[in-house]
């Protein structure tokens, strides 16, 4: 499935379907316990990620490809970074720009589109918080050799594991029709993307972090780029 069919599927569930539910989950609203736990995991999951990266951001410019609801977003400009915080969809980027907090408004351009934009300009750093999970891998290829000369430093971003549970849940989600479900997170191999990644001649290496597991979230921290 190519990258613009899939990026649709994604704009559609989160613009239009699942708005109410982000919301929720991204606040201090009480949630169910299953979403709790997948609230848990991504505070996690996101501490993970912000420890990859300095903690004096001044001057910095850094992308949040797929900010969400902005909780990244605002922890960057709070350490002084120039924060461009891009998510596909409109609505989610409205509660987002609701949330910022005025003192930060300054470091923070919001954008609702493609986060791969190319025209959004180069980086220092770059985070992408389980925006990424829908792709498969050939388009993770050509999604990553992009950013060799767009991102100066760190792009930190999560993947679905390929584990024994995810890929069940991926087989088993193929066989029902896709018009009313959220789009499918694809597993992914972390040493067979590398592989991937050399073959098609991309210099810069892709580095494990952290696997966070909270109940049903389950996502795997990667580095590409940048020193150890």
């Amino acid at each position: 499935m190519t990258y613009e069919v899939t990026r649709s599927r994604v704009e559609d569930y989160f613009d239009r379907t699942a708005t109410k539910t982000w919301e929720r989950l991204t606040s201090d609203a009480p949630v169910s316990g299953i979403r709790a736990t997948v609230r848990a995991g991504r505070d996690r999951m996101r501490a993970v990620m912000l420890g990859q990266l300095p903690t004096d951001l001044t001057g910095v410019r850094v992308l949040d490809a797929g900010c969400g609801t902005g909780a990244k977003t605002f922890e960057l400009a709070e350490r002084g970074a120039e924060v461009v915080a891009v998510d596909i969809a409109p609505e989610i980027i409205k509660i987002a720009q609701a949330r910022c907090p005025d003192h930060l408004r300054k470091r923070v351009t919001f954008y609702a589109g493609d986060m791969m934009d190319p025209g959004l300009g180069t980086f220092d750093h770059a985070v992408a918080m389980d925006s990424m999970i829908y792709y498969d891998e050939a388009t993770l290829v050509d999604l990553l050799r992009a950013q060799e000369k767009r991102i100066k430093g760190r792009f930190v971003f999560t993947l679905a594991p390929r584990t024994p549970l995810l890929m069940a849940m991926f087989r088993v989600g193929k066989l029902f029709p896709r018009a009313d479900r959220s789009p499918v997170m694809v597993p992914q191999n972390t040493a067979s993307l590398s592989n991937a990644l050399r073959i098609a001649g991309v210099q810069t290496r892709l580095a494990e972090v952290e696997r966070v597991t909270s109940g049903f979230y389950i996502s795997q921290c990667l580095r590409f780029g940048g020193r150890p």
